[in-house]
């Protein structure tokens, strides 16, 4: 990209200009730099934008903010940092500084620096880049890594040692992987090596971090980059046993069982390519994570993984614990990773209502995301057994809206409610009353009696004296 092509589309940003007239005024040298110089230069969208100032960045952001009018401004002054928002952009000052690192911490010792010390401390070529807004060299790209043709040859390397880099800041390794798999880009040899031999470093980092970037992997366009990397590296196995442990195929007499792990890859990838949803693309990631404790062979039978889907889902609540995750979305995995096999069992013509009511009632309103997740899981070679297994799928979810149509059952609840329950039969709250309200649920899903409040009621009226008369 030529200094005119640069020119072109910093004059689009509305401040640019005003603080690059201001920084002249205060004798300031300023600059573009990282992740939206890189992106600038993929011509890839970015809002957020990082200003280098050699000198007082907390000091030069306060005279910007007041130039531009904005109110907005937060100083970090202990980190030599501010940020505020202008137009839809985030815009962010740091003065130069360089680092220097303590064994037991990523988090440096910081010195005032210079524009060298400050592009020679960043984690990758392709984050070394910055471009001048300095009136005399207005649009400047400096270039001292050689960035540019890393992002031409879609590579990432470290501007020094990754040894180096990444033992003085070991969050670097999984940063080069998510980059990896959002940009599309190869890790060069020496980074993955140097990942390898310094992945134990990963312990002194938060799990928050380490969850943070995770996430950010199974964001990008295609997840399985960063998820091979991590495997390939070992660092999966420090950060995510449990998914490492997918890994391996065991041939036994003429059975074998394709490779958890890769198919995961797949499985996550197809997801990804329907939905943007980041907890479908976890569920997919963790859909069998049961696998490795369930695996069983049996003679003329092959391989089998009995009730991996119910031992998955019991696992994901100590998952979300472990790596720090939101404990709302725990329901939302479990329910995808314990039903993932319902559907294709109900693929046949000759399955009850009864059996797709249940399907309904149990998935409630991630029906549709279930259907995604087991459309996503065909990972088969054979092109005739995927078209097949799609038009299974297809013929339950046909099914199923004409249940739902028959019987409004997606947001099933029982007509006849508890506190009507105890009015009727004159009881206190307790397992009785449940025990009603259940039978009253299994007789609508049975198709017993439609799913309305007049049928409900009267059908307690039949049933509670059984429940009455008991010695519940």
């Amino acid at each position: 990209m030529n200094k005119i092509d640069i020119n072109t589309k910093l004059n689009e940003i509305p401040f640019i200009k005003i603080i690059s007239e201001l920084a002249k005024r205060e004798g300031v040298k300023i600059y573009l730099v990282g992740g939206f110089v890189r992106d600038l230069i993929l011509n890839r969208q970015r809002n957020d934008i990082d200003i280098l100032v050699i000198g007082n960045g907390p000091d030069f952001a306060e005279k910007s903010a007041k130039e531009l009018e904005v109110n907005n401004l937060v100083l970090y002054k202990n980190f030599g940092t501010a940020h505020f928002t202008f137009d839809d952009y985030d815009v962010e000052f740091v003065g130069a500084r360089k680092e220097s690192y303590d064994r037991k911490s990523r988090n440096p010792v910081v010195e005032n620096g210079t524009f060298e010390d400050d592009i020679n401390r960043r984690d990758f070529t392709i984050n070394t880049i910055a471009i001048s807004i300095n009136d005399e060299d207005f649009g400047l790209v400096i270039d001292r890594f050689n960035g540019i043709q890393d992002i031409k040859d879609k590579i990432i390397r470290t501007p020094i040692d990754p040894l180096i880099t990444f033992n003085d800041d070991p969050l670097r390794i999984l940063r080069a992987f998510r980059f990896a798999s959002q940009l599309q880009f190869e890790v060069h040899d020496s980074v993955m090596i140097a990942a390898n031999q310094l992945r134990e470093r990963l312990k002194i980092i938060s799990q928050e971090r380490i969850t943070d970037e995770l996430l950010k992997i199974l964001e990008s366009s295609k997840p399985s980059v960063g998820l091979k990397l991590l495997f390939i590296s070992g660092v999966l196995e420090i950060i995510f046993p449990e998914i490492h442990q997918l890994a391996g195929v065991e041939q036994r007499k003429d059975y074998h069982h394709k490779d958890v792990f890769f198919h995961t890859c797949e499985v996550v990838d197809n997801v990804s390519s329907k939905t943007d949803n980041i907890w479908l693309r976890f569920a997919a990631l963790v859909h069998d994570i049961a696998k490795p404790n369930t695996k069983k062979f049996i003679d003329g039978i092959g391989w089998t993984f009995h009730g991996h889907e119910e031992i998955g889902a019991r696992m994901i609540k100590n998952i979300f614990k472990k790596y720090k995750l939101p404990f709302h979305k725990i329901e939302y995995v479990e329910k995808l990773v314990r039903l993932h096999l319902r559907p294709i069992a109900l693929a046949s013509e000759e399955v009850t209502d009864s059996a797709i009511r249940r399907l309904i009632v149990q998935a409630g309103d991630k029906l549709d995301d279930l259907i995604t997740l087991c459309r996503a899981d065909i990972t088969s070679k054979n092109i005739q057994k995927v078209e097949k297994y799609l038009e299974n799928y297809d013929l339950v979810m046909r099914r199923v809206k004409e249940v739902e149509e028959k019987d409004k059952l997606r947001s099933f609840q029982s007509p006849v409610r508890g506190d009507e329950i105890m009015k009727v039969c004159n009881i206190p709250p307790g397992k009785k009353v449940g025990l009603i309200k259940a039978d009253i649920e299994e007789a609508i899903l049975d198709g017993l009696i439609p799913n309305t409040y007049e049928a409900a009621f009267e059908y307690l009226l039949k049933i509670k004296n059984k429940y009455l008369n008991s010695d519940i």
